[in-house]
């Protein structure tokens, strides 16, 4: 289970994160919007510096998703930062081979991501470049949006076309019950933001969502 800050509350960042790490979270999921791929801006590699050494400290890694154009351009300054995991839009650079092989170099894990309305066959020109593969189940964007229903049989596809090994991640609309719907298409991997920070007591609900991952 990985919690996203996207929907954390910002004037108490360190407490948020202290939370679900005491918890048991293990990875922080990063959302990067830079206001063109996507219209929202969100965060940059700033608030990653500072929050890697309490990640790091607690023996976390930072999964940052760059929902940006162009995001060779922005690699290495995340890999600097303190990202561990760097994701990319497959619908963002023409570059996306030269883009996976610079989060590598930068040692970094390499991950891809797809939006709804992309093929599942986009993953297999560069499934040996990666180490996860994202499979939106929201239009990227914005936090909160409800979870599309058709999403389960895409994973489903996507786990067919790029085999038992590889991770699939999941993200948007991911709660106690979404959760359970895309593990059992072949998801192993959790994202979730509103449903953990949306909430009064966020380690109850990152709980409720791991064990309902069956990741408890």
């Amino acid at each position: 289970m990985q919690p996203s800050i996207l929907a954390a509350d910002y004037s108490r960042l360190g407490e948020q994160l202290d939370t679900v790490l005491d918890a048991g979270a293990r990875a922080i999921h990063v959302d990067v919007m830079d206001g063109h791929f996507v219209p929202p801006i969100t965060i940059g590699p700033v608030i990653v510096e500072s929050i890697r050494d309490q990640v790091h400290g607690a023996g976390g890694m930072l999964d940052c998703h760059l929902m940006v154009e162009r995001p060779e351009r922005q690699i290495e300054q995340f890999a600097a930062a303190g990202a561990d995991s760097i994701t990319i839009q497959a619908e963002a650079t023409p570059n996306l081979h030269f883009a996976l092989r610079q989060i590598r170099e930068a040692r970094c894990l390499a991950g891809l991501a797809i939006n709804p309305g992309t093929p599942v066959e986009a993953v297999a020109e560069v499934a040996d470049l990666l180490d996860l593969v994202l499979c939106m189940t929201v239009n990227p964007g914005w936090g909160g949006q409800a979870f599309i229903e058709t999403s389960p049989d895409k994973v489903s596809r996507l786990r067919d076309a790029v085999g038992p090994d590889l991770p699939i991640q999941v993200d948007g609309g991911i709660g106690a019950v979404t959760v359970a719907l895309v593990r059992d298409a072949g998801a192993t991997l959790f994202v979730a933001g509103s449903a953990i920070f949306g909430v009064p007591d966020p380690a109850q609900a990152y709980h409720a969502i791991a064990e309902a991952a069956g990741a408890e």
